[in-house]
């Protein structure tokens, strides 16, 4: 804190001025400097004067309303945009609730408050006379989308500039510290240079075919900006594609970053890793990585430092991130989660594995990602081995006076690099449906076999039988915190590279992106794309000759109820006597199928058994802020609350952190617990060095008395777990937490 008094009128100048820059990105800078410049003029008021002297030497809260005033002067200067300035604190809430701030009676008050701001900030008062900066109404819900999206980058540039003019002013510098633009024909060439030195000089089939790639990538790169999508077969090397695409993209057409987001943490870090070793310059961070489990150190220096400060808003030229981080955000309305979106204007947009996000959300997604491509600069590129149809979807159709969405390939005609990369043969065991015994029977006796089921419970049996079989087999699920999950891949690496034997049976979570590459792949049935994600853990180089995948429906086992359609479909197009798992036009067909029997688009009278991707849109179309993220009122009549399972949340679970404290770690562990519960450290900071030990548990087991006893409270809903964790640190073996067994640890 720089102890020294933060003007009104050097604050309001300084946010105006940031904010307008911002969203000059995507020709709103008008508006977004007028919501600067008065987005604080009620702290002019005696009122809010007189109460700041009263708690300046405790730091405490000031306590009186002020950003009202700026809202309601502004009414017929910005119209809906007002929202903007009333939620710079709290977060955007809806066109009703401005309404009611519009026509408080109170606001009477504000002459002598505005009167005070022009004084400081006579500037304003010519911006007060100006009309229209945003529209009162829409020809049609095209622009109704349109401007919602707009009035989202704007509230992100302003709290932003908001944000980052404080913090300058207390840390003592003159202004805010931001990123100069980025030279990425530079970035290119490193990039470029270091990706060669990295692959060698092979001649190999699948090098080939990876180059392949690569260069269709290089080449649609100098494409126009625009919606691109990149179907290529898991192993091919999208990771060097995709980043290539997005680095020669933005320095042809003057993009001022590239921002990649993955389905999963362990891609993401992953990833990371591979594009910091072909990006980042000594003393010269480029990559930032930014999700739930990186930790930053708060007292760091140097790159350290950088990240952790970009990382609140993507003030980077290339980001790694998760979905869950990009989406959550976007759709966001609180200060501290968009104030990184409006860096999604003028950016190259990466989706990596996007067959993976939500199909209950895939409306307002694809309508977003439509709406940032056609009106806001974005360039969008949708990667994936089962790419989606998404074209069939009505938010990519023509409509009003908009044709359908232009999706640019970036190979034109995949299906033969498809066929020329096929590594394994598919069994199908589907009839009759063998029993877990007898699976951990067939398993029980190969060398290197991976073995995918689709529920932890379904997994930890399995480990157990074969286990019962066999010394060396290894277990990932959801029920191991990322800690242990990294020392069990790290172990299955070093047995492949070896040639040791090895029986790994995992969930889903091992199916993208991680790369391990098994003679033998076992795959429960489950939805086409997730069969091939599989699929992908089967001789991914080329290094057993011919790998095998064996799909198979267990007996007695459990899928999520959101396969049931996909796995029908899959069975019908693709089982035994079916299509290649990568026939494209197949693919397409399965897809389109998919997206009907789920009724995304099914029109109904009554609104409340509507889609929750329609009743997102039909909110965003309100400009109801507050209802997409938080879900629809359940009674307007009766109260405040809420439906969440109508909200835009990419992850549909209520969960709750329990931390695992191992032996290793303990001392780390239980410091940071103690600290946490005495309220002596930031608890952003405590909770981001716990991630590694987190494990995230669905809030209706959490409620089963049985397992409720052993969780001990910390802070907030933050729990220590008391029960069993299965865990041996010196063979990495075990299945974690597990709430089946209640022996209570101490």
């Amino acid at each position: 804190m720089s102890g020294i008094r933060h003007g009104l009128d050097e604050h309001s100048r300084s946010t105006a001025w940031w904010a307008g820059r911002f969203a000059s990105a995507f020709g709103s800078g008008e508006l977004a400097f007028v919501l600067g410049l008065f987005h604080d003029a009620g702290k002019a008021g005696c009122v809010w004067q007189r109460r700041l002297r009263e708690v300046e030497s405790t730091r405490g809260r000031v306590g009186v309303p002020h950003k009202e005033v700026g809202a309601r002067a502004l009414g017929e200067v910005v119209g809906l945009a007002a929202l903007a300035v009333l939620g710079h604190h709290g977060g955007m809430e809806s066109r009703a609730y401005l309404a009611d701030v519009w026509s408080d009676p109170e606001a009477i008050e504000d002459a002598q408050a505005l009167a005070r701001f022009f004084e400081v900030v006579p500037e304003a008062s010519a911006a007060w006379v100006r009309r229209g900066l945003f529209p009162v109404r829409w020809a049609g819900v095209g622009e109704k989308l349109v401007e919602e999206m707009r009035l989202r980058l704007v509230f992100s540039a302003l709290v932003d500039a908001d944000h980052l003019d404080t913090a300058a002013h207390q840390r003592g510098l003159p202004g805010p510290v931001v990123a100069e633009p980025t030279d990425f024909g530079r970035l290119v060439e490193r990039f470029e240079r270091r990706r060669a030195e990295s692959i060698g000089a092979g001649d190999s089939e699948i090098g080939a075919l990876r180059e392949q790639v690569y260069r269709a990538a290089v080449t649609a790169a100098e494409g126009a900006p625009g919606l691109y999508r990149l179907a290529a077969p898991t192993g091919l090397g999208k990771t060097f594609a995709q980043g290539i695409f997005g680095l020669r993209h933005a320095a042809k057409w003057g993009k001022a970053r590239v921002i990649v987001a993955v389905p999963f943490v362990t891609i993401t870090e992953q990833n990371a890793d591979v594009y910091r070793g072909l990006l980042d310059g000594e003393d010269e961070p480029t990559v930032l990585e930014h999700h739930s489990s990186v930790r930053f150190d708060e007292n760091a220096g140097g790159s350290a430092r950088w990240a952790r400060l970009a990382a609140e808003n993507w003030d980077a030229p290339f980001v790694v991130t998760t979905t869950v981080q990009l989406f959550d955000s976007l759709f966001g309305r609180r200060p501290s989660q968009v104030r990184k979106v409006h860096r999604l204007a003028n950016a190259v947009v990466v989706l990596d594995e996007v067959q993976a996000l939500p199909s209950r959300l895939l409306l307002p997604i694809l309508s977003a990602l439509r709406t940032l491509a056609e009106d806001f600069g974005t360039t969008v590129l949708l990667t994936s081995a089962t790419q989606p149809r998404f074209q069939a979807l009505s938010v990519w159709q023509e409509y009003e006076s908009r044709t359908g969405v232009r999706v640019s390939e970036v190979i034109a005609d995949p299906q033969p690099l498809f066929a020329a990369a096929r590594r394994v043969r598919y069994e199908w065991r589907l009839d009759p449906k063998p029993s877990w015994d007898e699976v951990a029977e067939e398993v029980g006796v190969l060398d290197q076999v991976l073995v995918v089921v689709n529920s932890v419970a379904d997994a930890r049996l399995l480990y157990r039988l074969v286990s019962a079989r066999r010394a060396d087999v290894w277990h990932l699920s959801t029920r191991m915190c990322p800690q242990h999950r990294r020392a069990v891949l790290e172990v299955v690496w070093a047995r492949l590279r070896s040639g040791e034997s090895i029986v790994l049976v995992s969930t889903q979570l091992i199916e993208a992106g991680v790369d391990l590459s098994f003679p033998v792949v076992w795959r429960a049935l489950a939805p086409a794309d997730s069969l091939q994600q599989a699929a992908g853990r089967a001789n991914r180089h080329g290094e057993h000759g011919q790998g095998v995948v064996v799909v198979f429906d267990p007996a007695e086992g459990h899928r999520p109820a959101e396969y049931t359609q996909a796995c029908s479909l899959t069975a019908a197009l693709f089982g035994p006597d079916g299509a290649e798992l990568d026939d494209q036009e197949v693919l397409a067909r399965y897809y389109e199928e998919l997206y009907r029997d789920l009724g995304l688009d099914r029109r109904f009278r009554d609104r409340t058994r509507m889609p929750v991707g329609q009743i997102v849109q039909h909110h965003r179309e309100s400009l109801d802020f507050r209802s997409v993220t938080d879900g629809p009122l359940i009674n307007p009549a009766r109260g405040t609350a809420r439906d969440p399972k109508k909200a835009f949340r990419m992850i549909n679970e209520d969960t709750m952190p329990v931390v695992i404290v191992d032996d290793r770690h303990r001392r780390q562990i239980e410091a940071l617990l103690a600290d946490l519960a005495a309220g002596t450290v930031r608890a952003g900071a405590a909770l981001r060095r716990l991630q590694p030990w987190i494990v995230q548990l669905r809030s209706e087991l959490v409620r089963r008395p049985e397992v409720a006893a052993l969780i001990e409270p910390v802070i907030g809903d933050l729990g220590r777990w008391r029960g069993t964790y299965d865990w041996t640190e010196r063979s990495a073996r075990g299945v974690g937490l597990d709430e089946v067994d209640m022996t209570t640890v101490f």
